[in-house]
């Protein structure tokens, strides 16, 4: 009786730790990692870290040199070397780890047996990524940072770039306008889409940037943010007013450009430039980010008059697309679907967009026509986004890398708040006054009138 009381009492204690442990996994994955996850990876990671090399073929013949010393000093067997292991180095998420390559390896040699080194030391994922001439750098990720997403506390941000979602190896995915100046942006309804959008808004919102909008569904996307965007058209009839403007603008800064170009004695070289990066800041014309919600609603025609004006459009779009990078004039185009059945210039025009970034669709027509010419293989995995996770998207960029991203939860009050925070900061540019929004004044609540209890008569 004695034994099974103490078994009691032993057993107890134990179960609770399981299930909290169970709990902790499910519900709360990071807690779990830097508790139980990462000291039972790292004891397998340093436990088996030769035969695992071994078994995935990244060790190779020891040198002469070794040989010899070994068989000169033991009698042990002669087996291969595996890659020099760096210092473990633990995170929030996952384990780093750098490796030195042996000679005639190469990073992709490391990255083919990736799934089987995250079997063998029990993680969710591995990544491989260079870091310089013959040494890589392990990621080891602990367990799915998409299903619960936050950010890292350090983020890339800076002039012009903006974190707006998590990759899969937990680090931030950032929208950077000097290096990708246009992007597509494609999703089905409520897979995310507008979320991420709201995330480059308020990104930018602090920034001294002109926030441009065409939102052909009434403004109900981008109408919360007009106390900070310069320009809003909530229409095609607007859009076709807006364009023409914007390809003036564009124009007016070449010429601004060009003027500075005149090659005179007393120019310097580093002073030639060829965008207005390099003109002097006081010079400097404010950048431009102009954001296309549901593109197609600009393809959508009823009579000859709407293809006629249609036309117009798309052309200034390829216009500003080809040409307004130089011009500090950025796209943010975002649809449902973007393909040659638009009509013509659809095909064009997005040839002319960098980035991409497709959320869930309702075809694989649809991921296709957002990554099926920079990325194949990433159509698949953009088919096979759950409707439960929204926000999950797969990112890429005309170099043919891409990887999965998802977007944090941000309410549409906050970010409105934010931009009515930010709306001192909207630049004058005088073209785009005739399109400013109008922003409503919000009414002042009164306070509540206080009552004071009558004094007591004496």
């Amino acid at each position: 009786m004695s034994d099974l009381t103490t078994l009691l009492e032993v057993g107890g204690p134990v179960a609770a730790l399981g299930g909290g442990a169970a709990y902790a996994r499910a519900k709360r994955p990071g807690v779990y990692w830097s508790t139980v996850g990462l000291p039972m990876s790292t004891a397998r990671l340093l436990s088996s870290y030769s035969s695992v090399m071994e078994a995935c073929g990244l060790a190779v013949a020891p040198s002469r040199l070794r040989v010899l010393a070994v068989k000169a000093t033991t009698r042990r067997e002669i087996r291969p070397v595996p890659p020099r292991r760096g210092i473990i180095r633990p995170t929030s998420t996952g384990i780093r780890l750098r490796l030195r390559l042996a000679p005639g390896q190469e990073p992709a040699d490391v990255a083919a047996p990736a799934e089987r080194l995250r079997h063998a030391w029990g993680v969710h994922a591995v990544y491989v990524t260079t870091i310089k001439p013959g040494v890589v750098e392990l990621r080891l990720v602990g367990y799915d940072v998409l299903r619960q997403v936050r950010m890292p506390r350090k983020l890339d941000s800076g002039y012009l770039r903006i974190p707006v979602a998590l990759r899969e190896d937990a680090t931030a995915f950032v929208r950077d306008y000097r290096t990708m100046p246009h992007q597509l942006t494609l999703g089905a309804t409520l897979s995310g889409k507008s979320m991420y959008l709201r995330h480059l808004i308020i990104g930018l919102a602090p920034q001294s940037v002109a926030l441009v909008g065409i939102d052909c569904k009434r403004g109900v996307e981008l109408a919360p943010f007009a106390s900070r965007l310069s320009a809003l058209a909530t229409d095609p009839e607007q859009a076709a007013e807006l364009l023409p403007v914007l390809v003036k603008e564009m124009e007016d800064r070449y010429d601004l450009i060009k003027a500075r170009q005149g090659i005179a004695p007393d120019i310097l070289d580093e002073e030639i430039t060829s965008d207005i990066w390099g003109l002097p800041e006081h010079e400097r014309p404010t950048p431009i980010v102009l954001f296309v919600d549901e593109v197609a609603e600009l393809f959508l025609v009823a009579t000859r008059k709407d293809e006629e004006r249609r036309d117009e459009m798309v052309i200034q779009l390829i216009r500003l697309a080809q040409l307004g990078r130089a011009a500090g004039i950025y796209l943010e185009v975002c649809g449902q679907r973007f393909g040659a059945e638009l009509g013509k210039g659809a095909t064009m025009l997005r040839a002319q967009l960098t980035g991409r970034v497709c959320h869930r669709v309702n075809d694989e027509a649809s991921a296709k026509m957002a990554l099926g010419d920079i990325a194949p293989e990433a159509v698949m995995a953009a088919c096979a986004i759950a409707p439960e996770r929204p926000g999950l998207a797969v990112a890429g960029d005309t170099s043919g890398g891409w990887s999965r991203i998802r977007t944090p939860y941000l309410s549409l009050g906050d970010a409105a708040e934010t931009c009515r925070d930010s709306a001192h900061l909207v630049p004058d540019l005088p073209a785009l006054k005739p399109f400013r929004p109008h922003v409503p004044v919000r009414p002042i609540e009164a306070p509540a009138p206080q009552v004071h209890p009558r004094p007591i008569a004496d």
